[in-house]
């Protein structure tokens, strides 16, 4: 279900379905000094993202082993894993939220200095997981706090970790910017 286009024009996928990995993007027009300057906030920030390590479960151990020297995700900008969420820009939430465990991810996801982000990490984060049934499960971490990037997986691999913070820096070069066509 590919819409149509003329030969040579880019035209953005209008559902999930359509959008295909690596598929070029829509030109950014800089039409003004003050775009310029949120362009280059916003490149800046994608470059230097700092996570909080949230690890609830054995999505924990993936999350770990991405930053070992294996996998590298210093490669990026997130080298060090933040132990303070006033020193971090993203959260990563790997693992099975209980509902004990909900008011403190909110109270730590507020701490955290603006701009900020969240991405869910494993099948237990996105949606509950094979707990989905339990009384005692969070049914995803998106009912507690707001989602930029969700990975998939039970557990999901380093590099599935790694492609979601991609996705997340591809995220946030754009905030913010005037797409062109629109």
């Amino acid at each position: 279900m590919s819409t149509p286009q003329k030969k040579g024009q880019f035209v953005p996928p209008q559902t999930p379905a359509e959008y295909v990995a690596g598929q070029q993007e829509a030109n950014v027009i800089l039409t003004s000094l003050a775009d310029l300057l949120t362009w280059a906030q916003n490149w800046a920030r994608s470059r230097s993202i700092w996570p909080l390590g949230y690890g609830l479960a054995c999505c924990a151990i993936e999350m770990m082993a991405s930053a070992q020297s294996h996998y590298d995700l210093s490669r990026w900008g997130s080298e060090v894993f933040r132990s303070s969420p006033r020193q971090a820009d993203l959260m990563i939430v790997a693992g099975t939220v209980s509902i004990k465990m909900g008011p403190r991810l909110k109270r730590l996801y507020e701490q955290m200095p603006d701009p900020k982000w969240v991405l869910s990490m494993g099948q237990c984060a996105n949606s509950g997981g094979e707990f989905y049934d339990s009384y005692y499960t969070v049914q995803g971490v998106d009912t507690l706090v707001p989602v930029d990037v969700y990975v998939p997986g039970c557990p999901p691999r380093p590099e599935a970790l790694i492609e979601g913070i991609l996705k997340l820096r591809e995220k946030i070069e754009k905030q913010g910017l005037k797409i062109k066509g629109e």
